[in-house]
């Protein structure tokens, strides 16, 4: 009895777990990575963050706008990702916009990058390894 469910447990993570993990990782991480990476690099536009809000689930995240030094066009209620632990309204953070889709990032730097980068891995991981379950199962499926 418990080896069944052992089994169970197994095939469930093989076709729901995988292939969520997949998806999860790909779509939250893989269109930031190489903004991530243009961050940690010190490329993209320089401006300033001013901080509106913080939202806390998890993690706090603050909110706020981006404006770009020298003109250019503002972007308005994006996270500032890597940005100081010590915020509140009307602050103001050094930071860069490298075009990833929720944020920018705050020239001090961090490791967003490493998290869009594991993030992104992880997901790929999951997606080949659901390939490769796939393959199996129909390979086993045309041999019976």
């Amino acid at each position: 009895m418990a080896n069944g469910t052992a089994g169970w447990g197994m095939k469930f993570l093989l076709w729901v777990g995988l292939p969520f993990f997949a998806l999860l990782g790909l779509a939250l991480a893989v269109p930031d990575v190489a903004a991530a990476w243009q961050a940690k690099s010190g490329d993209g536009t320089a401006g300033t963050f001013i901080a509106r809000y913080e939202e806390c689930s998890r993690n706090c995240n603050w909110y706020g706008d981006f404006v770009p030094d020298g003109g250019g066009t503002p972007r308005n209620d994006v996270i500032v990702y890597d940005g100081p632990d010590e915020l509140s309204s009307g602050a103001t953070v050094a930071a860069r916009d490298t075009g990833a889709r929720r944020g920018v990032f705050a020239a001090q730097g961090g490791s967003s990058w490493l998290l869009f980068t594991g993030l992104a891995v992880a997901g790929a991981l999951a997606a080949i390894g659901w390939v490769v379950t796939l393959v199996h199962a129909i390979a086993n499926r045309l041999r019976t």
